[in-house]
This record gives C-alpha cells, structure tokens and sequence, in this order.
C-alpha cells in the first residue's frame, strides 16, 4: 500500500502497458496511477495491485468519491463488511466494497484486518447492544440493520455476545439464512430518514433500500438505480403491479408495496415512505416530461 502516486513495492505491484476500454468507473477500481491487477489488460494505469481485504469495524461508515470528508458520500459500508483495499494514502483507503463492487475512499481508521468472520447480520431497523444477556442490562450501542456481528458465545435464552456486547435474537439472523419477502423488510423501514448514500437502517436513499431488502432475502442487487434496472428482473406491463414489483424512474426506485401503493426512500419526503404510486408519478412529473416508470419483476 502506498500514497498516490509513488510505485506500490512487492510482488503484488505490475508495469504493464496497453490500450484501455472504456469501463464503468463505479464498480472498476482504476485511476490514472494504479487499478485492480483484475483490470491488467482492460485499462491502462501506471501500476496494477492485487487487493487486499479489509472490513468494516465501526458500525458503518459512509463510501466517498474522494478523499475529503466533505465530498459527496456514493455509499456506505457497514459494521462487518469487507472492503477490497487498493490504496492508502494519509487518513483514506481506496477500493472496492466486496459485496458490490462499489468503488470509492473510506477512512482507514474504519477499516481492520483479520478478526472473526461474521456469523450474523442485523435484521432489525436498529439492533441495542446490551452489557449483559438481559433486556434490564445497560445498553452500550445499537447496530443498524444490515450491519455484521461474529458470535462468540449464544446462553440458552438465544442472546449473542459479540466483541461489542449482547445482542437479542430478535434483533439478528444467521448470515446463511435469507427472509422470504423484501417487501416486508423495507415495510419494517417506514420512517426510517433518507440519507444520500445510505444502505442502512438508520438511514437510507432509494436503491440502498431495494439493496437491503432484497439483500435480506439473499437477493443480489447492484448499488445504483439504473444497475437494478438493468440487472433485475424481467420487465412487465405497467398496468399489472403487484407486491414486490420493482419500479424504476430516472434516479429513482421502490417496491411495490401492493397493486397501488410504493414503498421508498424519499428525497421529497426525507423519510422511507409508503404512498400511492399515482401520486409519486404526479411529483416526479413535469408539463412537458411526465416520467414513464420502467416495472420489473423478480
């Protein structure tokens, strides 16, 4: 690992030379002076670099497009996540989210190498840590939904004690297991605030939710809107909507929560909202530009 600009040392570092192709920037970690060595052959860059895999120690940190705290967040990596490491430099790692492939800088105190793989994942809005296996305990924390805990010890209540503290079985599920109905999983999020960039339970935009909820339910889905619309589902007619129908505008997107009603995360409204697509369509809609919603179909 090395500051921009100088020659990475080690085997893991590549001079190759060649003609590059043209690549989405947001899932291809490549920049003028280094790339992913899985890159070696599609883009030129000064150096190729095999990554390394870090993860997520805090309970989430936001992904942002250049090393400044105040630059626009892309996207946010949480508690237990891995995050593939290209770059450090000062203060910032760049990479990629493992999960996602979503490329991006995040503070290098954020992330640790080794330590337990995760056995559970937070499958409520917010999760409390408890000082002891007991709801009367002091609470330490909370974890947002999709954040990732290893299990170091279960009592016969179910309660798990992570390195953080005690978690309620309520609150998790093993990260093998997979919920049956997005749907319900974005229901449980009504409410919850928009955050730009977000894909957590405490704060969300609108593909972070269709990522977490059709995560839950061991469903991939990409980062961004128009990924989701061109890699799920199969598109039906606009006019047969049912639960769990993907819709997708310019920059937007939600699930259907029945044949009338969107569920989605809400720039307009700040908040994960539950209301009639009729009325989404009316405030997306201009004289001369009414939008027309693209439906697909899991």
């Amino acid at each position: 690992m090395t500051s921009p600009g100088a020659r990475p040392p080690g085997r893991n570092s590549f001079r190759l030379e060649g003609p590059s192709i043209a690549l989405d920037p947001r899932i291809h970690a490549f920049r003028p002076d280094i790339a992913d060595l899985a890159l070696a052959g599609q883009v030129f860059a000064t150096h190729y670099v095999k990554p390394e895999t870090w993860r997520c120690v805090g309970p989430s940190v936001m992904v942002r497009r250049s090393p400044e705290k105040t630059d626009e967040a892309i996207s946010q990596l949480l508690l237990g996540e891995e995050f593939a490491v290209l770059d450090v430099g000062g203060e910032w790692a760049w990479g990629f989210c493992r999960h996602d492939h979503y490329v991006g800088y995040v503070p290098s105190a954020a992330l640790g190498r080794g330590g337990p793989t995760p056995t559970h994942v937070i499958a409520t809005p917010l999760a409390l840590i408890f000082d002891n296996p007991d709801i009367k305990s002091g609470i330490t924390g909370r974890l947002p939904m999709g954040a990732r805990v290893a299990a170091m010890e279960t009592n016969e209540e179910g309660f798990i004690r992570t390195a953080r503290g005690w978690l309620h079985p309520r609150h998790i599920m093993p990260s093998g297991e997979a919920r049956a109905d997005p749907v319900a999983i974005a229901e449980q999020l009504t409410g919850a605030p928009y955050l730009w960039g977000g894909r957590a339970g405490d704060g969300l935009d609108c593909s972070g939710l269709v990522q977490l909820s059709l995560g839950l339910c061991g469903i991939f889905a990409p980062r961004d809107s128009d990924q989701q619309a061109a890699a799920l589902g199969k598109q039906v007619a606009a006019g047969d909507l049912r639960r769990g129908d993907l819709v997708f505008f310019p920059g937007h997107v939600g699930l259907m929560a029945d044949g009338e009603r969107l569920i989605h995360a809400s720039a307009h409204w700040m908040r994960v909202a539950v209301e009639p697509l009729a009325d989404v369509v009316a405030l997306l809609s201009t004289e001369r530009d009414p939008p027309t919603p693209i439906v697909k179909r899991l």
